[in-house]
């Protein structure tokens, strides 16, 4: 019987995990599907709710819903526990299982790609929502002391401060270019830059002069951001390597 796994996002229909996990399921004969469902913010309870009864091993779950995740998992390991997010569900004896493979991700995708990212900081994180989260776990994981997070909503960002302690500092998005002073590494981890979705205001020439950026938005691949950064001859990695490789943990779980 096949098994069938989901993701739950809103939006939902940019995303490119449908296509990495059909190709997988193909290449190594599995008898199972990955389905991409939009769910709406006031619809993920419901969704939630039903799940034990839907027919799924369990699934992905994307922007907004990784905090809403997180507590509707019956069962948590530590990454979650630690992240307070959750994108990757399973069940286990009847039980909803949740982890978070988003820091994992992130961290495999600049290995692979700018070895050497963990070096220095100052860092600067944008966005406070629960990509943001993972993002920081890793920051921290690797030893960053200096971690700047700038939201549109300052206190969304001193929830983060208050949950990972001392080197994370909260800063409103008005004050980004304020807050750029001197980072080596800039994290986009809100859709701004998603196609159709806004751009964000940071002015290049306040990064230390070595400065990598990178974005977890990959479609479009090049975002303004990442392309304003090329031209400012600042090295850039994309987020599809992240998607790639915070894929791979829940196949293992489901199939």
């Amino acid at each position: 019987m096949a098994k069938r796994a989901f993701l739950i996002g809103d939006p939902v229909s940019h995303s490119r995990s449908p296509l990495i996990h059909g190709h997988w399921l193909s290449k190594h004969g599995i008898a199972g599907s990955y389905e991409a469902i939009h769910v709406k913010q006031a619809d993920v309870g419901a969704f939630f709710s039903s799940l034990a009864h839907s027919g799924f091993v369990g699934g992905n779950v994307t922007v907004p819903h990784k905090e809403a995740a997180y507590a509707h998992a019956v069962v948590k390991d530590g990454i979650a526990d630690e992240i307070g997010a959750v994108n990757t569900l399973w069940f286990e004896e009847g039980k909803l299982c949740g982890t978070n493979t988003d820091s994992y991700g992130f961290a495999q995708n600049l290995d692979e790609r700018a070895p050497g990212w963990d070096s220095g900081g100052p860092a600067l994180v944008i966005g406070a929502g629960g990509a943001s989260r993972a993002v920081i776990h890793a920051l921290k994981s690797r030893g960053f002391a200096d971690i700047r997070v700038a939201n549109r909503s300052v206190e969304r960002a001193r929830d983060l401060q208050s949950g990972f302690g001392p080197k994370v500092s909260a800063h409103g998005l008005e004050s980004l270019d304020e807050v750029a002073q001197g980072a080596r590494l800039v994290v986009n981890t809100t859709s701004l830059g998603m196609e159709g979705d806004g751009k964000i205001p940071l002015t290049m020439s306040r990064l230390h002069h070595s400065a990598l950026v990178t974005d977890i938005v990959y479609v479009p691949l090049e975002t303004p951001l990442l392309k304003s950064a090329r031209l400012a001859g600042l090295r850039t990695v994309d987020g599809l390597g992240m998607l790639l490789h915070q894929a791979r943990p829940g196949v293992e779980k489901w199939f």
